[in-house]
């Protein structure tokens, strides 16, 4: 028996305080030339649903919906597009759940056994009528569309503020060689954990201190390759903002995951590269007023492996503070 209560229209809500978040996936594949798509059981509602979990009170919640993905089914992945987040009742209130696409090639899965008994690979409109909470359908459907358009492939490209450092007016030494403060380098543990969801390969980045010291604990606990960039820095950038552009715009030639670290100052035309890649109404989703993003802040841009420097998708995070 299902203990939750569809809500049937996704708008009704909005505004509404949010009792409980929630964060997961929706695991897909081409098996033979056709999308197929993965459901889950959970013997505890005996229910079919994608794998998902509520948000714990230390993680983001791009965090939760990669964490819930890999303890509940064992697949360790990266997140793929957002898709459309569904609302509904529970007892506690009002319940939001964020999906995104997962993308799994080859991957033996493991259901823990506890909360989900089994695993079902299928296509779109098999999974559709075995979902036991209609508006699971909502993300199945945007999946399904982005797969139509050949848009639901992507990998990330990320730019990451670097965290909190010592005030410029404290400091008396040469400027590139600022340090974090206290409270940037915690910031920095939360940047690397937030990274880890989508776990880019590469990371370019400004080489003054405060900017390597940002990505420095995620290169540390990965395999990722760090470049040095002195385009990225505030004085270059001020010199020449079309070379600082140039290093955005060559992001684009190798269509594998990759985080940038800047500065404030150079994050206009970061962002004004970027802009270029998308349509126009998302690019008004991007932020125009200083500071742009507060330190620590990423913006994740999903770029399409089908449709090369096209931009799909774009999110905006601020890591979890311990």
């Amino acid at each position: 028996m299902k203990s939750d209560t569809p809500v049937a229209d996704q708008q009704e809500h909005v505004g509404e305080k949010m009792a409980v978040v929630a964060a997961g996936g929706i695991p897909w594949r081409i098996h033979k030339g056709r999308l197929e798509v993965l459901v889950i059981h959970r013997p505890r509602y005996d229910d079919w649903s994608w794998p998902k979990g509520k948000l714990d009170a230390v993680e983001t919640v791009p965090e939760c919906g990669i964490r819930e993905v890999y303890e509940e089914i064992g697949l360790k992945a990266t997140l793929g597009i957002p898709l459309q987040p569904i609302h509904y009742r529970v007892s506690a209130g009002l319940k939001i759940v964020h999906y995104w696409a997962i993308q799994v090639d080859g991957q033996r899965l493991l259901p823990d056994g506890k909360e989900v008994d089994s695993v079902l690979w299928c296509s779109p409109s098999k999974a559709a009528s075995l979902l036991s909470n209609p508006s699971d359908v909502v993300p199945l459907e945007e999946l399904v569309a982005a797969h139509e358009r050949n848009e639901l492939e992507t990998w990330p490209l990320i730019i990451v503020r670097h965290a909190k450092a010592k005030p410029r007016a404290s400091w008396t030494k040469a400027e590139g060689d600022r340090t974090l403060a206290a409270t940037g380098v915690r910031q920095a543990q939360a940047v690397k954990r937030l990274l880890m969801v989508w776990m880019p390969e590469r990371i370019v980045t400004s080489p003054w201190q405060r900017c390597v010291s940002t990505i420095a604990p995620y290169a540390k606990a990965t395999d990722a390759k760090v470049k040095l960039v002195e385009a990225l820095t505030e004085r270059k950038h001020e010199r020449s903002p079309k070379k600082t552009a140039a290093v955005v715009e060559g992001l684009f030639d190798r269509p594998k995951p990759v985080a940038l670290c800047t500065h404030r100052p150079a994050l206009p035309t970061v962002l004004k590269q970027l802009a270029a890649h998308m349509p126009q109404q998302m690019s008004l989703s991007l932020p125009t007023n200083d500071p742009y993003l507060t330190p620590g802040e990423t913006i994740v841009c999903h770029v399409s492996v089908a449709k090369p420097t096209k931009i799909l998708a774009v999110e905006q995070y601020k890591p979890y503070e311990d």
